[in-house]
């Protein structure tokens, strides 16, 4: 798909914009700023005429509002006067721990204007002349010809990048006439839509595969693979009927010796025992050869929590519901001496199960159920002892059979993944685009004018 460009262009003077439209201007953005504050943050609230105070995180990356639970906080009568936000103006987040997030915006819309909120001081207010439309202005602040300039202005002394209100202003724009700016907007709201319902069409069609993986999953380990195999009652609620050859065991019946919380020595590079973070745990693997830290721990002090080959390890506790008790298999030989951290549970497996079954049973929707209702919480963090680990109960199929079950999985699951790896390819190549044609319309690669209304050519 093409577009009309302008019948002629200039030299913008600026060497990473080159040229734009012969009758645009290209400027400092401070030219276009009819006010440009810091925020507030007040004092905790009473509940007496408190105020919404929006955050940084309250915003997403690509410059949207994500409401899910915004803060009053008490403010004095002239903060209220200085920082309330009306309709069309921008909110920049000007430091932030994560160079995404620096430089994200958000246009104030007739809603946030009717709740009558404020702003923190991590953010940025942007209020722009008369002459510069303010959609124009989020589509310019979101793309990569602000966000670029924003990780050269920002400096990081502490960990976090930080931009000022001087620096947003310095970076340079280019300015198309008042009446093109509208059309522009116009032109990217069509457009973009239409991207982004494609987007999402992918994320759906990904989230659908994500579910009917998980489904084939638990049917497979709870009901196995023949449809006309006998079935008799588990006598287990969450479970229900299994075949009938099966059996319904604790966790602790399939292990060859109690399970074992890790330890977590002092981490520091002078350290001689290798070791590893729960990063290394993921999708049913443990990779601890990307993740190796060294701790300061005696080696007869290590020795007890040396992981082995085919060893499985749980996350004991996470912030996260989802993520408690997720198990991995320690699929590599480990470094010498790799110990593993107080944050999992080491389980080793009697000859009853297949290790690699057990991941994918104890991973399954069917069994994330048990370990969630054995999990407790304290003050927001998900844990599961090995205690409560050991008493779940789980299906027992022959060894024969769970070794057919984890190849027929392992065979759908690579096709599910493959699926799943094209949508997301898809998702990336539209984003790009998305990227793409904002950058081209806003600096006048594309010439609108015929096209605000209609379809592209």
């Amino acid at each position: 798909m093409s577009f009309p460009r302008y019948p002629s262009y200039r030299d913008s003077g600026v060497e990473w914009l080159g040229e734009v439209p012969e009758h645009w201007e290209v400027g400092p953005f401070k030219h276009q700023i009819a006010r440009n504050d810091g925020g507030v943050w007040g004092d905790d609230p009473d509940g007496i005429d408190d105020t919404i105070v929006l955050r940084s995180t309250e915003q997403t990356v690509d410059g949207h509002w994500q409401l899910n639970d915004p803060a009053p906080r008490k403010l004095s009568k002239s903060d209220i006067e200085s920082s309330l936000l009306i309709e069309g103006d921008l909110l920049l987040t000007k430091s932030s721990g994560s160079s995404l997030h620096i430089g994200k915006t958000t246009l104030v819309t007739s809603e946030i204007d009717a709740m009558r909120c404020c702003y923190s001081n991590f953010m940025q207010r942007i209020r722009m002349n008369p002459s510069f439309y303010p959609k124009l202005a989020w589509h310019v602040l979101n793309n990569n010809l602000a966000r670029r300039q924003f990780d050269i202005l920002s400096n990081s002394t502490t960990g976090l990048a930080n931009l000022n209100g001087t620096m947003i202003g310095q970076i340079v724009v280019p300015v198309p006439t008042p009446a093109e700016q509208t059309l522009i907007a116009s032109f990217l709201d069509r457009e973009t839509a239409k991207i982004d319902a494609l987007v999402a069409e992918q994320q759906r069609l990904i989230e659908l595969l994500k579910e009917k993986r998980q489904a084939v999953i638990s049917h497979a380990v709870t009901k196995g693979l023949n449809p006309d195999a006998p079935m008799k009652d588990s006598g287990v609620e969450w479970l229900g009927e299994v075949p009938e050859h099966w059996e319904v065991k604790k966790l602790a019946y399939l292990l060859s010796e109690p399970s074992k919380n890790g330890v977590s020595p002092e981490i520091n590079n002078n350290g001689s025992t290798p070791t590893f973070s729960i990063a290394a745990v993921r999708n049913g693997i443990v990779d601890i050869e990307n993740h190796i830290k060294f701790a300061d721990i005696p080696r007869e002090s290590a020795q007890p929590y040396l992981v082995k080959q085919n060893d499985i390890l749980v996350l004991r506790g996470n912030g996260s519901k989802d993520l408690v008790g997720t198990a991995g298999i320690v699929a590599c030989i480990p470094p010498e001496n790799c110990i593993y951290p107080d944050i999992l549970i080491r389980l080793r497996l009697n000859t009853l199960i297949q290790n690699s079954f057990f991941v994918t049973c104890l991973n399954s929707y069917t069994m994330r159920h048990q370990v969630e209702n054995a999990a407790q919480t304290a003050s927001g963090v998900w844990k599961i002892s090995g205690t409560s680990l050991q008493a779940l109960r789980m299906p027992l199929p022959p060894q024969e059979e769970q070794v057919e079950i984890q190849h027929h999985l392992e065979k759908i699951i690579f096709k599910i993944n493959n699926l799943t790896a094209e949508a997301q390819r898809a998702i990336e190549l539209l984003q790009e685009r998305r990227a793409a044609l904002i950058s081209a319309a806003v600096t006048g690669q594309i010439d609108v004018r015929g096209l605000a209304t209609g379809s592209p050519a």
